[in-house]
């Protein structure tokens, strides 16, 4: 019955369907094979509403019929993918760590924490993971190979383009001369400054983001655009990336880093001077615990651990730290050689400091750094990976305070070891849960970073500069609060930045740019950047997509250039999420829409039906 009911479907479309350009070439007209209407439901924030449209245009003239899930926020996106009553869902991913591993890990590897569709695939597992092993120069044949394997081959994802990173200024409040953009992270906020800057106290600088509902206030537990903001600002980091994604200490809790001869051994000098600040009754005060070598061995162990919290959504990111802890054996340094330089990892890393290294200490409380008494972190890694330092730049491996968490969440504690298996994260909470710190518990964070996240509500999240971060560096934060408005409409932000509202545009839409730039009191800076819109398919036991030729449909009716237009060229054609670093925006790899093609595999698709 069901072969007749196909074979009676194709002879009614039976006819002459024509297509211009594609295998054909020029305007050549192709006769098309006979397809049915196939429905396929895209899943999307409110926010990609403009992509969805081009998306539906695009896809129609390809035989399909759109069905579109729109939801609010990121939140409800998350509930409904999980559910799995979707096609394809509009997705982003942006390589906050500036290197190729990052890029691909966490959603293409089988065991990637947003691996959604998802793809289990030995071949893509085993470049991803020789990738990792090789450097950069020998790793690029590597993640070109990949890229063909996800693309042309098997169509896992759908690239749609990638956006350059847009950020307006309100000159007449923020002094612009010294500000940085940076390819892979966002803004550091600690480096903004006031023109007048009486105002350090008490003017709040005001930045924007869509998401009002933050997945969590922990570290590990989220890698994602709602919480990243607010992760960066609350925890320092070992290392931080410069513009070109080189690393650099400034901003970060080290003095000084060094790596070992052969690849495998980090070396980490660290501050005396970072303090975890919190709230208290409303203020934000310097707790006087130091955040040192035994926490940062604790956040490192806890971060590269899945079953360390529940509903870990970091632990791959860290899975090649084999062992983190503070080295108390200074001959070491001065016997390991620098894997650059050929010097003793000692001269490495007192050439950070004025001084000498003339003591190393266990435990945080003895480090004096004035009498010389110093922590060094070694980190070893499984194998010789040096992009485990972009990993550190990371948000999930922000230093937490083993004390706090740890008391925090000791109900949930079982033999030292947290109870994941009896832990229910619909009612139960931990450290870090957003909802329960909109409710009040603002205490419970602990920061290590240049601000303390103080309060949130329905509009917007108030942070406050850490006091006890760095009292005397120059890297530490002038302006004392910050306010991150929650506006979900890339216009209405727009708006509201042109009305004064706000003082720092982080991401500006496409087509407000030309705007913007026409007004002399903004300033409008565009860079390339590492970020990736597309699409992932639902490859789930039962769903259609598993067929690769449906997904190759998809693929080839897609027009890259319709996106660059409609975004008044601020976004670039990529032709994967390893694209912008292999080639940056200009690639030589491109992909062509093609309803040739499309048609070809809409049609093999269709044929297994009727078998």
């Amino acid at each position: 019955m069901k072969k007749l009911l196909a074979l009676a479907l194709s002879l009614v479309m039976a006819f002459s369907l024509v297509a211009c350009g594609g295998e054909a070439g020029g305007n050549e007209e192709v006769e098309l094979l006979p397809v049915q209407p196939e429905t396929i439901k895209i899943l999307a924030q409110s926010t990609r509403e403009a992509e969805v449209n081009i998306l539906r245009d695009q896809l129609g003239k390809a035989g399909f019929v759109i069905e579109v899930d729109m939801q609010p926020d990121y939140a409800s996106v998350s509930a409904a993918r999980d559910k799995g009553d979707y096609d394809i869902c509009i997705s982003g991913w942006s390589t906050g760590t500036g290197n190729l591993d990052y890029a691909v890990r966490g959603i293409l590897h089988s065991t990637g924490d947003y691996n959604y569709s998802p793809v289990i695939d030995e071949e893509v597992d085993r470049l991803i993971d020789l990738g990792a092993s090789q450097t950069q120069a020998q790793a690029v044949q590597t993640y070109l190979d990949l890229e063909t394997r996800l693309i042309d081959e098997m169509a896992y994802m759908i690239p749609l383009y990638s956006p350059k990173s847009v950020v307006a200024y309100n000159k007449d409040v923020v002094n612009v001369e010294n500000l940085k953009m940076y390819k892979s992270s966002g803004p550091l906020w600690w480096e903004y400054r006031y023109n007048d800057e009486s105002l350090n106290e008490t003017r709040p600088l005001v930045f924007t983001q869509n998401n009002a509902v933050m997945s969590t206030l922990d570290p590990v537990q989220g890698n994602d655009a709602s919480m990243g903001s607010a992760a960066s600002a609350n925890y320092a980091k070992l290392l931080a990336l410069d513009v070109d994604d080189s690393f650099k200490v400034e901003g970060s809790a080290s003095y000084a880093y060094a790596i070992g001869e052969g690849n495998s051994e980090f070396y980490f000098l660290l501050r005396d001077d970072l303090y975890f600040g919190t709230t208290e009754n409303g203020e934000v005060v310097n707790t006087g615990v130091r955040a040192g070598g035994e926490d940062v061995v604790y956040s490192l162990e806890r971060a590269s651990n899945k079953n360390s919290v529940p509903s870990h959504k970091t632990f791959t990111l860290h899975n090649h730290l084999a062992k983190i802890e503070v080295l108390t054996d200074l001959n070491e340094l001065s016997t390991k050689l620098d894997s650059d330089s050929g010097k003793p990892v000692l001269e490495t890393l007192q050439a950070g400091i004025n001084g000498e290294i003339a003591a190393l200490v266990a435990k945080d409380e003895d480090a004096d750094n004035a009498a010389g008494k110093y922590q060094v972190v070694k980190i070893t890694t499984t194998e010789p990976f040096p992009q485990v330092l972009n990993f550190l730049c990371h948000s999930s491996a922000g230093i937490v305070c083993k004390e706090q968490v740890e008391k925090y969440n000791a109900k949930y504690m079982k033999d030292g070891k947290f109870d994941v298996d009896n832990f229910d994260i619909s009612k139960d909470v931990a450290y870090g849960d957003f909802a329960a710190f909109k409710n009040g518990d603002t205490g419970m964070l602990w920061c290590s970073g240049p601000f303390v996240m103080t309060k949130v509500d329905d509009y917007g999240a108030t942070f406050v500069a850490n006091p006890g971060y760095k009292a005397e560096a120059e890297d530490r934060p002038a302006i004392k609060t910050y306010y991150l408005k929650f506006i979900m409409d890339p216009a209405a932000a727009a708006s509201a930045f042109r009305a004064g509202e706000i003082d720092v545009l982080s991401s500006v839409d496409a087509n407000m740019v030309a705007t913007l730039q026409a007004d002399e009191k903004f300033e409008v800076r565009i860079k390339d950047a590492n970020s990736t819109y597309y699409c992932y398919v639902n490859m789930r036991e039962g769903s259609k997509f598993q067929n690769v030729d449906l997904r190759k449909a998809v693929l080839y009716a897609i027009n890259q250039q319709d996106f660059v237009d409609y975004k008044d060229g601020m976004v670039n054609k990529v032709y994967s999420v390893v694209d912008t670093f292999l080639h940056g925006g200009d690639t030589p790899r491109v992909l062509e829409q093609d309803l040739v093609k499309a048609n070809k595999h809409l049609a093999a698709y269709q044929a297994t039906l009727a078998e």
